[in-house]
């Protein structure tokens, strides 16, 4: 069985590289969302909801529970996986992506969520300047920041705006569902992020009886800032709830 690991946003499945290049399995994979770096369907909204539809359906097509990782949306739309699909999900782990109905959107959330403001802020981008921003806010090293921001294309900013608005509820809708989760759960956590607080990390650990947070020294990004830490968690997280079927490697 494989492991799936989701990017959040404004990212595509490069976040991972570190990552993945710390595991020392084989049969990791790395998806991209439709709209951030791969096409989206025709007649494609980039609601939460189709998001989680679009993961069921190719998670179907892998034909067997898969160990599923999420980071920042990606955390959000695989523990809604898991909450509605428990026959997919052999084991999660997931960070920094609240579920959490006491949740407060961080400003450019918000800013994101409003028709206007939010379309006014794609338009008016400068990669630059949202490096430098990302850089400075969540102490990403520059160079890293600009990768980040050099793949936020025309789609991507579409996609962005559409599940943002989409979402503006999400922990009150999707929260109660984390109790249907019946795989064993890691939740890791970069303890400095000021976007989604650690507190949110610790509500997502309680409702998915989780054996508490991993907090890691760091801001928003563990993938980027402590990849081999995130390597040895989610790998120590698998190797606690061994494949029945030995198929692994």
């Amino acid at each position: 069985m494989p492991a799936i690991l989701v990017h959040g946003v404004p990212d595509t499945h490069r976040v991972w590289d570190g990552v993945r290049r710390r595991l020392t399995r084989t049969d990791v994979e790395a998806w991209d969302l439709p709209g951030f770096g791969a096409p989206r369907p025709e007649g494609f909204r980039s609601t939460k909801e189709e998001y989680v539809d679009w993961l069921i359906a190719r998670l179907e097509r892998v034909g067997e529970p898969v160990d599923l990782v999420g980071h920042d949306w990606g955390c959000i739309l695989t523990a809604r996986v898991a909450s509605l699909r428990p026959d997919l999900v052999r084991t999660w782990a997931g960070g920094n992506g609240p579920v959490d109905a006491a949740y407060t959107w961080h400003p450019l959330a918000r800013v994101w969520q409003h028709p206007a403001d939010g379309d006014r802020f794609m338009r008016e981008l400068r990669p630059d300047a949202f490096a430098a921003d990302l850089a400075a806010g969540f102490d990403l090293p520059a160079d890293l920041a600009e990768e980040t921001v050099g793949r936020v294309d025309e789609p991507m900013k579409d996609s962005i705006l559409r599940l943002y608005r989409s979402a503006v509820t999400v922990g009150a809708e999707w929260e109660p569902g984390l109790a249907r989760v019946t795989a064993p759960c890691l939740v890791f956590w970069g303890a400095r992020d000021p976007a989604c607080p650690i507190a949110s990390g610790e509500r997502l650990a309680a409702a998915l009886r989780a054996p508490g947070v991993l907090a890691l020294d760091c801001n928003h990004w563990p993938l980027l800032q402590r990849p081999a830490e995130v390597a040895e968690a989610v790998e120590a997280h698998w190797a606690a709830h061994p494949d029945p079927g030995g198929t692994r490697t």
